[in-house]
C-alpha cells in the first residue's frame, strides 16, 4: 500500500514536471513567435533597410560645374579633367614618411609638401587630401605598379577649375577652393536637401561670381546604388540618378573691354567701374593690381599665399567693391545739383574765388593757390574751383548734404550681385556720435563741413558708388541697381533664362536742375580740365577731372608728389558718361597715387568710350605710353576692336 501511494506520488511529480516543461516550451515559442512577428511585421520596413544598407551602398555623383561667360559668350571660367595623387591621413600611420617614399616614385616638390600640410590643417584628418595634382600618364603607370606599398594613397580622376585668362578679370569671376572647416560648420545649418546635394563635393566657390553664383554652377548632386561584399567591395550598379551639371552663367561683363583697361593701368594700382546707365549693366570692373584664381584651385602653396597676402600692393583687394577714396573733385557736381535741389543756390549765383576761402582763422585753400575770379556754377565745374564748393558745404551743413547724397548711393550698399561690399563714408553728425567714444569726438564742428565741398574731410565711397552716381546724372535721375549677372543657361537643354532685371527708381530730381550738371560736365570736356583727352573724339562726353589727397598736408605746406613716398601721393580720379545726348556708359576710376586726374585717369576713360561707341582697341604704342602715364590722347592709330584676335569667343581650357 506504501508502495503504491509512492508510485503515486511519483506520477504525480512527473506530471507536474511535465506540466511545468509543457508551459515553458509552450512560453518559450511563445515568445519566440512573438518575436518573430515583432520583427517580420512591426519592424519589417525598418530591418529591410538596415539589411538593405549592410548589402548596399549609396556613393555620390559629383556634378560638373557649370561654366561662366562674358557677355559675348567667351568662357571665363572652364573644366578639364586630370589625375591626382591623394593621401587620407586617417588610413596612414606616418604621413611624412609616405610622402618620402612617395617622392621616390614621383616629383614631388616643397611647394606640393607645404600645400598639403596647410590643407591638412583645415580639413579633417580623414579626407582625402591632394598632394600632387596633373600626374602624365607616366606617373600614373608608375605608382600603379607600386600601389600594394601605400595603403591609404590613391589616384583619383577629378575635374579641375580653370581661369584660362588668368589674372584678367580675377576679383569678378574669383575662384574655387577645397571646403574648409568654418565652411563645414555652416553647411550644418543648411536645410536638408542643400546639405544633400553637397554630398561628395569638395570644393565651393570663394570670391567674386564663384561665390555669389554658387548655387546655380553647382548643379545638382547624382548618386549610385552599389552592391557590396561583405569585406565591403563593390560588386556591382545596382540603380543610378545621373548627377545635373550647373547652369552656365553669363555675365554682362565685356572681358575685352576689361582687358583693355587692366593693360592700360599696368603696374599701377586703382579701380574702374563702367556700367551702362538705362540697365545698371556692369561692362568693365577693374581692380589693380590682380592676381591669378588658378593658384588656389589646387589649394594655394606658401610662396604664392605669403605674396600675395603680404604685399604693400593688397593684390587680393577688391578695390572696386571694397576699396574706399575720397571722391575729390568729382563730388563737386553732386554738390551742384545738391545746391539746386535745395535751393540754395542758382545756376547763375556769382561767387568770388581768390583762391582760397576763410573760415575764422583757417585758410581753406585752392589747389595750386590760383584765383578764378567770379565763378558761376557752370564754371565751378568747368574749372574746378575749391572756393565755391567750400562756400557751399558750409551753406547746406553736413546733414543736408548726407540728406541728398544717400539717395544718389553714396555710403550705401548698391546691392550688385558679388559679395563683400563696403559701405564706405557718407558723414553726417548722427555717424560721428555712432563712430566715436569720446564726448569731443562726437561732436561735429562747422569747419569739418568744409572740406566735404571738394570731396575730402570724412567723405569715403568705392568706385562702384561714384559710377552708380554717375549714372544717376546721366540717366536723367533714373537710378538702377548694378549688376553682374545677365542670364543663366541650362547645361542639358542649352536654354537662356534671363535673370531677373533691377527695377528703376525716379529719385525726383528735376530735369532742368540735371541739365545745368550734365551741361557742365560736357563744357569740362570741351573747355576745361579734360579738354586735351577727349579733342577730337566724334561723339560728345560728360566728365569730371578729381585729385584726391592721400595723406593729409599741413596748412602752410605746399604739396610736392617729388617730395613725398609713392604710396603718399594724391590720387586720380575721373568721372564720366558718353555719348552726351543719350548715354550708353557711364564710369568711375581712380589710379591711386599718380596725381591729377586729367594727366592720368582721364585717359584710361577716353579709350573706354573709344572701345563702347567707336569699336576701336589703341594701338600697342598707345597703351605703352598711357602705361607710363606719358599719352593725353590717342598717339597711334587705332585698331578695330572686333577684329582683335584675342581673347577668341571658343577658347579651350588649357
Amino acid at each position: 500500500m506504501t508502495a503504491l501511494r509512492d508510485v503515486e506520488a511519483d506520477l504525480s511529480r512527473f506530471r507536474t514536471r511535465g506540466l511545468v516543461a509543457l508551459l515553458g516550451v509552450l512560453l518559450a515559442f511563445g515568445l519566440v513567435g512573438a518575436r518573430a512577428v515583432y520583427l517580420q511585421v512591426m519592424r519589417h520596413d525598418d530591418l529591410k533597410a538596415q539589411a538593405e544598407s549592410n548589402r548596399t551602398a549609396v556613393l555620390p555623383i559629383v556634378p560638373h560645374r557649370g561654366l561662366i561667360l562674358d557677355r559675348n559668350g567667351i568662357a571665363l571660367a572652364t573644366n578639364y579633367s586630370a589625375y591626382t595623387l591623394e593621401i587620407t591621413p586617417s588610413r596612414v600611420t606616418d604621413v611624412e614618411t609616405v610622402i618620402d617614399e612617395l617622392s621616390g616614385l614621383i616629383d614631388i616638390q616643397l611647394r606640393d609638401r607645404r600645400r598639403f600640410k596647410r590643407l591638412r590643417e583645415e580639413s579633417r584628418n580623414f579626407d582625402s587630401l591632394p598632394i600632387r595634382t596633373r600626374l602624365s600618364d607616366e606617373e600614373v603607370a608608375r605608382f600603379t605598379a607600386h600601389r600594394y606599398r601605400f595603403p591609404g594613397v590613391e589616384i583619383k580622376a577629378r575635374l579641375f577649375r580653370q581661369y584660362p585668362y588668368g589674372e584678367t578679370a580675377s576679383h569678378v569671376v574669383g575662384y574655387i577652393g577645397r571646403i574648409n572647416l568654418a565652411e563645414k560648420t555652416q553647411m550644418e545649418d543648411w536645410e536638408d536637401e542643400d546639405q544633400a546635394n553637397y554630398r561628395g563635393t569638395e570644393y565651393i566657390g570663394k570670391l567674386g561670381i564663384e561665390q555669389s553664383f554658387e548655387r546655380e554652377l553647382h548643379g545638382l548632386t547624382g548618386f549610385d546604388q552599389i552592391e557590396t561584399s561583405a569585406g565591403g567591395r563593390a560588386v556591382r550598379t545596382l540603380a543610378r540618378t545621373p548627377a545635373t551639371p550647373g547652369n552656365t552663367v553669363v555675365l554682362t561683363l565685356d572681358i575685352k573691354l576689361q582687358k583693355l583697361v587692366e593693360d592700360m593701368f599696368g603696374e599701377r594700382r586703382g579701380a574702374l567701374v563702367a556700367l551702362d546707365p538705362r540697365t545698371g549693366e556692369v561692362l568693365a570692373f577693374v581692380s589693380k593690381p590682380t592676381f591669378d584664381p588658378n593658384l588656389f584651385v589646387d589649394g594655394i602653396d606658401v610662396e604664392n599665399w605669403k605674396m600675395l597676402n603680404e604685399s604693400i600692393d593688397k593684390p587680393l583687394l577688391n578695390r572696386a567693391l571694397r576699396g574706399t577714396y575720397p571722391p575729390g573733385s568729382t563730388y563737386k557736381p553732386f554738390m551742384a545739383l545738391a545746391a539746386l535741389t535745395t535751393g540754395k543756390r542758382s545756376a547763375g549765383t556769382i561767387i568770388n574765388d581768390p583762391g582760397y576761402w576763410m573760415f575764422g582763422n583757417h585758410k581753406f585753400r585752392s589747389h595750386g593757390d590760383e584765383g578764378l575770379g567770379g565763378v558761376d556754377m557752370y564754371r565751378s565745374i568747368v574749372k574746378s574751383s575749391n572756393t565755391y564748393y567750400y562756400s557751399l558745404a558750409n551753406e547746406l551743413g553736413v546733414d543736408a548734404i548726407h540728406d541728398f547724397m544717400a539717395p544718389l548711393g553714396f555710403g550705401q550698399i548698391t546691392g550688385i550681385d558679388l559679395k563683400g561690399e563696403v559701405r564706405g563714408v557718407l558723414p553726417n553728425q548722427a555717424w560721428k556720435r555712432r563712430t566715436y567714444k569720446r564726448p569731443e569726438q562726437q561732436r561735429w564742428y562747422a569747419g569739418e563741413t568744409i572740406s566735404l565741398g571738394i570731396g575730402q574731410g570724412y567723405n569715403s565711397f568705392t568706385m562702384l558708388q561714384l559710377a552708380q552716381a554717375t549714372a544717376v546724372v546721366a540717366n536723367k535721375g533714373i537710378k538702377v541697381r548694378p549688376h553682374l549677372g545677365l542670364a543663366t543657361e541650362d547645361a542639358v537643354t542649352r536654354q537662356r533664362q534671363a535673370l531677373p532685371l533691377p527695377e528703376p527708381v525716379n529719385l525726383g530730381l528735376d530735369p532742368a536742375h540735371v541739365d545745368v550738371v550734365t551741361r557742365a560736365m560736357v563744357g569740362v570736356t570741351t573747355e576745361g580740365t579734360s579738354t586735351r583727352v577727349f579733342a577730337g573724339a566724334p561723339y560728345s562726353s560728360g566728365g569730371k577731372t578729381g585729385t584726391a589727397q592721400a595723406v593729409t598736408i599741413g596748412q602752410k605746406d605746399k604739396y610736392d608728389a617729388r617730395k613725398m613716398e609713392e604710396h603718399q601721393r594724391d590720387h586720380s580720379l575721373y568721372t564720366a558718361f558718353a555719348p552726351a545726348n543719350e548715354p550708353r556708359v557711364a564710369l568711375a576710376i581712380v589710379v591711386e597715387n599718380s596725381g591729377f586726374g586729367a594727366a592720368h585717369a582721364a585717359p584710361i576713360a577716353r579709350r573706354v568710350f573709344d572701345y563702347v561707341l567707336l569699336d576701336q582697341y589703341p594701338s600697342e604704342d598707345d597703351l605703352a605710353a598711357v602705361q607710363k602715364g606719358m599719352a593725353s590722347a590717342p598717339i597711334g592709330k587705332p585698331r578695330k576692336a572686333s577684329e582683335m584676335p584675342w581673347p577668341a569667343t571658343d577658347a579651350p581650357a588649357k
